[in-house]
């Protein structure tokens, strides 16, 4: 069996000159590449306790709920603005060109539980800044996040200094 990295499609000059777009369809269209990549996130949680997997639309999704079901725990979805049918908390982050709100259920986090967050990549950090915010605003207590590939060059982490933050994947570069 490949390497997970093997499994990342590099498209250059995507979405503009100089930037590499690590793809990460080519993992999930292969049976093995999500297979490492589920496995690989199910080993970043070996000896964590916590109730709940948190993760953002809509990648964190397609990783999280694997994660959540194979460990028996409940997944709870972050979605963009208006997709959420039950009262909400929101939450707004910038992007690289103006910003953009998401919401979870007011009622998906209870006091003192402990979370779990998945997502695809960590680029710039502020999707996943803005669930912390969420998650504990409810009173729950992020003890893990965790991504199958990093872009180590746009500085992400430092937004999410003082948590615990694994990638199966590092890319130095943007």
């Amino acid at each position: 069996m490949k390497r997970l990295e093997e499994y990342v499609r590099s498209i250059p000059d995507f979405p503009e000159p100089g930037i590499i777009f690590r793809d990460v369809t080519s993992i999930l269209q292969d049976a093995d590449g999500l297979h490492l990549a589920v496995e690989g996130l199910l080993g970043q949680l070996e000896g964590v306790d916590f109730d709940v997997v948190v993760g953002p639309e809509s990648r964190g999704f397609i990783f999280g709920v694997p994660v959540a079901y194979e460990m028996r725990k409940g997944f709870v979805p972050v979605r963009k603005k208006g997709k959420l049918p039950c009262e909400t908390i929101a939450a707004e982050y910038d992007l690289e060109y103006g910003s953009a709100v998401i919401e979870m259920h007011k009622d998906a986090i209870r006091p003192g539980q402990r979370v779990v967050v998945v997502d695809d990549l960590i680029a710039t950090g502020g999707t996943i800044e803005a669930i912390l915010k969420m998650v504990e605003q409810l009173g729950g207590q992020v003890v893990k996040i965790c991504f199958v590939m990093e872009l180590a060059g746009l500085n992400g982490r430092e937004k999410l200094s003082g948590y615990s933050v694994e990638s199966l994947i590092t890319y130095e570069g943007k």
